[in-house]
């Protein structure tokens, strides 16, 4: 299929009028040089009244132009979230280094340090998310990193624990964004059944900053100073000087859309905009104007909420391995020096990487996604009945593989699922930020799990990360069942009865409550 000669593209939220010949059609057969440039901005909807596409165009275009936006966005977004999660969990690295000894931490003192960055995590999520979408993903990415990355530089002159605490509460504010920011910016660029191993292409960055942070942490301890600072603080100094690099990076080679990138032609541009939009019923344009009806429906959709719910509960997994995972290590090999204990922290998250990407790469292929939900508890469960059940070092080490084999899966996996269940962008911004909220409370939970009392063998911590396994699988597993259920009566529904009456604008803010909308699993 060639397409040509197409005209300027619309900007955010305007529209073009459907073509005369179509606008009482069910479906339009072929995209032509014609007709694409309306089916990627149509002026009634994307849809026919059932939810049907109206558009069909050549799978071999729109592979090559998934494969362009693959290696144009999902390298810099990568490692823009490398180092976010690095910044984040290089606490750990600086704990086993002499942070806790020089700012004369004591009791639950390196906690309340964890807890100080969730709450500001957790407080500016969704805004955060949402000034993402008013500002455009392709300022407001950049920036994030650029701030966060000044204040991981800042952590290297702290002396006191009040000082740390600060910096740490302005760390959580400035990474707020960035972890849903990527998911709603990559939700502007893939369909449903793609996102979820997109999304896994920058989440594996998680369990590779465990490993690569790791092994950063112990090649800078090997060095005797970096300008006047020693020890921990060179980990903090050297690792937010890489990040602001990459923030600054980041603003020459981040778009917003589809519609403005430079390195699209004027019909992959339109292309990739009408096979977004090809999915999202009843809606007019793709990218919508912030509006309230849209907010809550993102917000209050039963799959946000449920998702939500299971992304906390596994979070307090992958967060307590990210802050104490060195901890473990060094309760198991206490006999190590301590750049032998940073690289044994190493391997389990090499696993989790390569489970991560695997996983969602099989979601894509079947469009599902409730059901990796429900297969990666099982190993958590066992993983957490090895800590709890042996304190042979070679059994409990082997566990870190297990849990880090399925934690970090569900990372990419509800993101992608609550940006499945929803219609417009509006809507996905709010999903994807209550989800991502709701997973940092999970974090603020993992701060206290970990006690230092409990050491070495931490049986409220594994005994609660142990229930939290068991849960993600009860629940996860009830409500595929009622998503089947539920979307089996949708179908008995009457749409053009419930339809009658309505203006275009009262059908979009419907959302995921149009009658023929149906869950995606």
């Amino acid at each position: 299929m060639s397409v040509s000669n197409l005209a300027e593209q619309p900007s955010e939220g305007e529209s073009l009028p459907l073509p005369q010949d179509a606008k009482n059609r069910d479906s339009i057969d072929v995209l032509n040089a014609s007709n694409l440039r309306h089916a990627a901005e149509r002026g009634q909807v994307a849809t026919d009244k059932h939810g049907q596409s109206l558009v069909r165009y050549d799978p071999v275009a729109e592979r090559r132009l998934r494969l362009k936006i693959d290696l144009y966005i999902v390298p810099t977004v990568a490692l823009l979230y490398l180092f976010c999660f690095i910044d984040r969990a290089n606490l750990g690295n600086a704990k086993i280094a002499g942070l806790d000894k020089d700012l004369g931490m004591d009791g639950y003192d390196y906690n309340a340090i964890i807890s100080v960055f969730y709450i500001s995590y957790i407080l500016f999520e969704i805004p955060c998310n949402l000034l993402c979408k008013w500002m455009g993903p392709g300022w407001f990415l950049p920036l994030t990193a650029l701030l966060f990355g000044i204040t991981s530089l800042g952590t290297a002159f702290v002396n006191t624990v009040p000082q740390a605490m600060g910096v740490r509460f302005l760390l959580g504010l400035f990474e707020a964004g960035m972890m849903p920011g990527i998911a709603y910016y990559l939700s502007r660029w893939y369909r449903r059944a793609e996102l979820a191993f997109r999304l896994s292409l920058y989440i594996v960055m998680a369990p590779l900053a465990g490993s690569f942070g790791g092994l950063l942490a112990s090649a800078i301890l090997e060095l005797d100073h970096f300008g006047g600072l020693h020890t921990w603080r060179m980990i903090f100094a050297i690792e937010g000087i890489v990040t602001i690099g990459l923030g600054l990076m980041a603003f020459l080679t981040l778009t917003d859309r589809p519609a403005t990138a430079r390195w699209l032609t004027e019909e992959e541009k339109a292309l990739a905009i009408a096979r977004v939009k090809s999915e999202r019923i009843g809606t007019t344009v793709v990218l919508d104007k912030i509006d309230k009806a849209k907010l809550l429906r993102g917000i209050f959709n039963p799959i946000t909420l449920s998702t939500a719910f299971v992304f906390l509960l596994n979070n307090i997994t992958v967060q307590g391995l990210a802050f104490f995972a060195p901890t473990i290590v060094k309760s198991i090999y206490g006999h190590k020096t301590p750049v032998q204990q940073q690289l044994y922290t190493v391997p389990p998250y090499v696993v989790g990487a390569f489970f991560t990407l695997l996983l969602p790469l099989i979601s894509w292929r079947m469009d599902k996604r409730q059901i990796f939900f429900i297969l990666s508890a099982p190993l958590m469960m066992i993983g957490y009945c090895m800590f709890l059940g042996s304190t042979d070092q070679s059994v409990r080490y082997g566990a870190t593989f297990l849990i880090a084999s399925s934690a970090f899966t569900l990372g990419p996996l509800t993101n992608a699922q609550v940006s499945a269940n929803v219609v417009s962008d509006t809507a996905r911004s709010a999903a994807i930020g209550t989800n991502v909220m709701m997973g940092n409370i999970g974090g603020l939970i993992s701060g206290w799990s970990f006690l230092p009392w409990d050491a070495p063998d931490y049986h409220i911590g594994n005994g609660l990360n142990l229930a939290t396994a068991s849960t993600v699988l009860i629940v996860s597993t009830l409500v595929l069942l009622w998503m089947k259920r539920d979307s089996q009566k949708r179908r008995a529904r009457d749409v053009d009865a419930e339809l009658s009456g309505l203006t275009q604008k009262e059908i979009e803010d419907l959302d995921w409550k149009h009658p023929a909308f149906q869950w995606k699993p």
